[in-house]
């Protein structure tokens, strides 16, 4: 009989690899592994990786590797102790061990697709960020004494770890938020760095979150530029391939799809081993919740 119990990767780290680590259940979750065995399991690849999903390719740089699906679910679920996550398409890693995804202080990309349609980059150029900063700080405050009365830590939005931007010749976007949660008694309840990169294509965007330490910020603010170069679409399913008369377009634009992403994989935040088991939930539920009102507000004011 094994004990079914999660524990932080910061934490895990702790441990001695060869160490039986009894919070890191199999993919049966019947019996632990030792944190070796663990990353023997995992098979990083190197070179140029196919998205198939998202009709995309990554083109990894010397020194980066990626975990495919089924490797980075079980990493985020099994070392990371987040809820399984199916839309997962793959993690990219900045090194060829994977024993990195037992580092708390390395930074990972997690890749997933969202097939919403063609969003639309008129926007970019008119968009005030420092007016949407106050407006997503605003509406994160009003809804945390909501979240505080539910048991569940508040949220403040610091502001940007890295303002957003918009390059129109690759139609890429990347942004980071500076994001702390409070404990209903004041105390600090975690503070992190999320990441966003945008890939925009015909049918959709590739997400690429990245989930580090805030104290990790200029390491993962000089790696960035990396990992935004290598993912593209495939010839037919880029940006300039959409066609008005017979694709998708989604309902909202640049604007929208920053204001919203506060609830990118939100659950990954769970890696900086700083957050309580007990607070899955609330991170799971609780900033999809305010993604979804971010979103609503952008929606409304591109009408």
């Amino acid at each position: 009989m094994f004990r079914k119990t999660l524990m932080p990767a910061l934490l895990l780290a702790a441990f001695t690899l060869a160490a039986p680590v009894a919070a890191m259940p199999d993919a049966q979750g019947e019996h632990h592994v030792t944190a070796e065995q663990f990353v023997s399991s995992l098979h990083p690849t190197t070179g140029d990786v196919t998205i198939p999903e998202a009709q995309a390719t990554l083109k990894l740089a010397d020194g980066y590797s990626f975990l495919s699906a089924s490797d980075a679910q079980r990493v985020l679920t099994q070392a990371w102790g987040n809820p399984p996550d199916n839309s997962v398409l793959g993690m990219i890693l900045p090194t060829t061990d994977a024993h990195t995804v037992l580092n708390g202080k390395a930074w990972a990309v997690v890749v997933t697709f969202v097939d919403e349609g063609y969003v639309s980059d008129k926007d970019a150029a008119k968009i005030d960020y420092d007016d949407m900063l106050k407006d997503l700080k605003k509406a994160t405050q009003e809804s945390n004494e909501e979240r505080l009365k539910a048991g569940y830590p508040a949220i403040d939005l610091l502001g940007w770890a890295e303002p957003p931007h918009y390059d129109a010749s690759t139609h890429k976007l990347y942004w980071a938020r500076d994001l702390q949660f409070r404990k209903a008694d004041g105390s600090n309840g975690g503070h992190t760095l999320n990441y966003a990169i945008r890939v925009l294509g015909r049918r959709g965007y590739l997400s690429l979150n990245a989930v580090a330490p805030i104290g990790q910020l200029d390491k993962v603010r000089a790696d960035m530029p990396d990992v935004v170069a290598m993912a593209e679409f495939n010839q037919g399913e880029r940006y300039a391939d959409y066609n008005a008369g017979t694709d998708k377009a989604a309902a909202y634009g640049i604007a929208a799809l920053v204001a919203g992403g506060i609830a990118a994989k939100a659950g990954l935040f769970a890696k900086l081993g700083v957050l309580l088991l007990a607070l899955k939930k609330f991170i799971v539920l609780g900033i999809a919740a305010i993604g979804a009102l971010f979103r609503k507000i952008f929606k409304s004011k591109q009408a």
